[in-house]
């Protein structure tokens, strides 16, 4: 067998397996071979990965395109930026009402306007999750499962009567619906269960939420600004975790009542975190995912740079900090995302802290983070790190077997790191359209030198190769497998001629 591309001599890391030292032959865009040994005259190209380690490339399985920006612009650079931190593929956030495409209406019109202004413009490839904001929406589940490849849903708890003190936005007038409250979302966890019901052998349908109680938030934000509070504590404050916890709680019992698979996410404190693990334990047949995000293991309200680490849920304490990565060495949390949001400086008010838009972007430190933080600094294993950042996300989310894996008939989809290579944070070094982070300076060990996505070599050594080849991946994956087969055997042919 001849191949496009062969990666030589790298330490292959197999989540839930180990590593191993092998060569991997990839053809069609897709994993062909996995051997000790593979001759380079077999390939039409040859990377040599010797000293460098060969993990599944990144899915980053919380973002938001076009949130702040244009969606298309958005897609654009920040699908580059993600390919910095090997990232291959991207699954975010959609949602009618405020921010995005600022308008409403059913999903059967819009989605396909989200699809139109995609294409084209993702560096890596792309699904999305899909926030069911009206109460016509709801009626949309079924076909957005069983016709539009969508498989993930969300429900922002924060949002519901969101009237707080430092936004005189009302919740309708935000979200664009009359009811978005507790009542909405139990009616969407039974239209999401019936999904998940109904696809239960061949995917996994489920409902994401953001955590956040708002009447608790509305009370804590005039206490903290009748102090005259200010700052990153002072927004912590303002949101503390107690406000997680209370909506973690009501969130796992509508869930066991329902029997709606959900995953909790960007847990930020102790406090949600141990809500987590005890609506686990005290729901033990119920299917509970456990999310937390790079900033939340890496800057702390004493740590970030000022307003522009504002975000939701908050940045927390050193010791909130200290307790995420306990649980993930204990294996209690499932995946490590970014929560990538490109919000500009013009954005960010150094004398205003409740005015400044929440967010920022992150997807460039996906693995840096992971392997300077985790490997480097914790001793977390390249395995435990590879099923964080990619095979645990592809198996939540409908990407399994295309992504996540290392294996024949995958994606080929890499990212090659230099687990020495050690390099400050910068917003040149990141490549996204965001003109600062919270991160500047943090001196990380551990960068990809290589992104590979469907066995196009399109980040190199700092550099992007080649436009945007993005596809759109309607999930589950594993039902594209006949088409995949189709253009398998067809190219199988083209080669013969």
């Amino acid at each position: 067998m001849r191949y496009d591309l062969l990666i030589k001599g790298g330490t292959v890391v197999f989540p839930h397996q180990g590593t191993f030292r092998c060569d991997i032959g990839v053809r069609h865009g897709r994993i062909a071979a996995i051997a000790d040994e593979i001759p380079s005259s077999a390939a039409d190209r040859t990377l040599d990965a010797r000293g460098r380690y060969i993990f599944p490339a990144a899915v980053d399985s919380h973002f938001h395109v076009g949130i702040y920006r244009p969606h298309s612009a958005d897609a654009e650079s920040e699908s580059r930026s993600a390919l910095v931190g090997g990232c291959s593929t991207i699954i975010s956030y959609f949602r009618t009402g405020h921010h995005y495409l600022n308008k409403t209406g059913p999903y059967r019109t819009i989605f396909p306007e989200l699809l139109e202004l995609s294409r084209g413009h993702f560096y890596t490839d792309y699904a999305y999750h899909i926030a069911i904001m009206t109460a016509e929406q709801l009626d949309e589940v079924a076909w957005l499962v069983e016709e539009a490849g969508v498989l993930s849903f969300k429900f922002y708890m924060f949002y519901k009567g969101l009237n707080l003190a430092a936004d005189s936005t009302h919740g309708s007038e935000y979200t664009m619906a009359e009811n978005y409250d507790l009542g909405h979302l139990y009616e969407l966890m039974t239209r999401v269960s019936a999904m998940a019901a109904k696809h239960r052998q061949r995917a996994r349908v489920s409902l994401s939420l953001h955590c956040e109680n708002p009447e608790l938030i509305r009370v804590f934000i005039e206490r903290v600004r009748r102090e005259g509070l200010t700052g990153l504590r002072a927004y912590s404050e303002a949101r503390p975790p107690l406000t997680e916890r209370l909506s973690i709680y009501e969130a796992a019992i509508l869930a066991d009542a329902t029997g709606c698979p959900i995953n909790l996410l960007h847990l930020s404190s102790r406090e949600a975190l141990q809500a987590g693990i005890e609506v686990q334990r005290q729901y033990p047949s119920h299917d509970i995912k456990l999310e937390t995000t790079l900033h939340h293991l890496t800057l702390t309200y004493d740590t970030a740079d000022g307003v522009r680490g504002k975000v939701n849920p908050p940045l927390r304490s050193a010791s909130d900090l200290a307790f995420l990565w306990e649980g993930i060495k204990r294996g209690l949390v499932d995946t490590v995302v970014s929560d990538h949001a490109c919000c500009g400086e013009e954005h960010k008010r150094p004398e205003d802290i409740w005015g400044s838009l929440p967010g920022f972007a992150g997807s460039s430190l996906l693995y840096p983070v992971l392997v300077s933080e985790g490997c480097h600094k914790r001793g977390l294993s390249p395995t435990r790190v590879a099923e964080l950042a990619s095979a645990n996300p592809a198996r939540i989310f409908g990407l399994h077997p295309r992504k996540g894996c290392i294996a024949v008939g995958a994606d080929a989809d890499f990212a090659i790191i230099d687990m020495e290579a050690e390099y400050p944070v910068t917003v040149e070094r990141c490549l996204s359209a965001q003109d600062h982070t919270p991160f500047d300076g943090y001196l990380l060990q551990g960068w990809p030198t290589h992104t590979i996505v469907r066995g196009q070599v399109v980040f190199v050594e700092g550099q992007v190769n080649d436009q945007p080849q993005g596809e759109f991946i309607r999930r589950p994956a594993s039902l594209q497998e006949a088409r995949l087969a189709v253009e398998r055997a067809d190219a199988a042919t083209k080669d013969k001629d």
